[in-house]
């Protein structure tokens, strides 16, 4: 069994791929596999054209992040103790992937994250994950560097090692045995929000996640789905919800969803105002396919269900922390 693999989901990605992916060629030390959900450009082309020795997955039609990642990863399961699981608009540095798996022996952790500053912005750090994810005790996500829309300025203050509640899918290293041994990604989610799902199941069983903020990487963001297309909040909405759902007992579930309403019918209207009434609609949407069960999606879970906690800074709205309290970085949290 080899020691990891680096692996890259692509979808008709042949303008980013061509942009970033000779980078990560050269300066990864782990072989690179490329699962493709079906793309129709030529972004395979390039691939077998320019990179022999990297492994081809190919899909028979697109399955999202969440099922092409579970689906192409059962290929070579087996293989490699460790997936790096790397967004193809991410630009590594030296030694990336070889002190990513290095920390994650030396600490034991079952998934983690590096640092992942932003590309767009010099200096800041990323949406996608920052220095290490976190969840408020209604299921909100917030990172060591980024709460809500608000990105800090990367001064060194989250350099240090720390256990998280979730580490970022745009870099997720996992070992495979508790991948697959947890399931994998839930199809379902289709995109966003599989990860932070994965990482509870995987903290249910006992099992560490972390951010190693001394390995950096950078992340364009929006490649495949923009934050402007309101299908994107539309599966962040659905998806969070779907998640408390899995992961909540029923009681505790009723008493955070009840509170998610307003604070998500708050969202409806703000985003609305912000960025255009498909926007909001998408909310609407979201609230509606989940209560209908729309796609089939399960209510429940094979892991034993527990309250959903924040491990080292315990927040019960982040919401209200931002919007009422005016604070807006992780320090301010404590």
């Amino acid at each position: 069994m080899e020691k990891a693999a680096i692996v890259i989901l692509n979808y008709n990605g042949e303008k980013i791929l061509k942009r970033f992916f000779p980078s990560i060629h050269t300066l990864s030390n782990y072989p690179i596999v490329l699962i493709d959900n079906n793309s129709t450009d030529g972004s395979i082309r390039f691939i077998s054209d320019n990179f022999t020795k990297v492994q081809i997955i190919r899909l028979e039609r697109n399955l999202g992040y969440s099922g092409g990642y579970t689906s192409g990863l059962e290929l070579v399961k087996g293989k490699y103790e460790y997936y790096i699981l790397l967004n193809s608009d991410i630009a590594v540095t030296p030694y990336w992937d070889h002190s990513l798996v290095s920390q994650m022996e030396t600490w034991n952790a079952t998934a983690a994250q590096p640092k992942i500053l932003s590309l767009n912005e010099d200096g800041f750090f990323d949406y996608a994950g920052a220095s290490g994810g976190y969840l408020d005790l209604l299921g909100y996500p917030f990172c060591r560097g980024r709460i809500l829309h608000t990105l800090e300025k990367d001064l060194g203050q989250y350099d240090d090692p720390v256990e998280v509640d979730w580490a970022s899918g745009a870099c997720f290293c996992v070992r495979t045995e508790d991948f697959h041994s947890a399931g994998g990604f839930d199809s379902h989610f289709f995109a966003h929000m599989e990860e932070i799902d994965l990482c509870i199941r995987l903290r249910k069983e006992g099992k560490k996640i972390f951010s190693f903020p001394t390995v950096v990487v950078y992340h364009l963001g929006g490649g495949t789905l923009h934050k402007s297309n309101p299908y994107k909040t539309y599966l962040n909405f659905r998806n969070s919800l779907y998640m408390l759902r899995k992961n909540l007992a029923n009681w505790d579930f009723l008493k955070v969803f009840l509170m998610r309403i307003v604070w998500d019918t708050a969202a409806a209207f703000h985003v609305t105002l912000t960025q255009g009434l498909p926007h909001g609609m998408a909310i609407v949407k979201a609230y509606l396919h989940f209560l209908l069960r729309k796609n089939n999606l399960p209510t429940t879970s094979k892991t034993k269900k527990r309250n959903i906690t924040v491990l080292k800074n315990p927040v019960h709205s982040i919401i209200y922390k931002y919007y009422v309290e005016g604070i807006k970085t992780f320090s301010g949290t404590r």
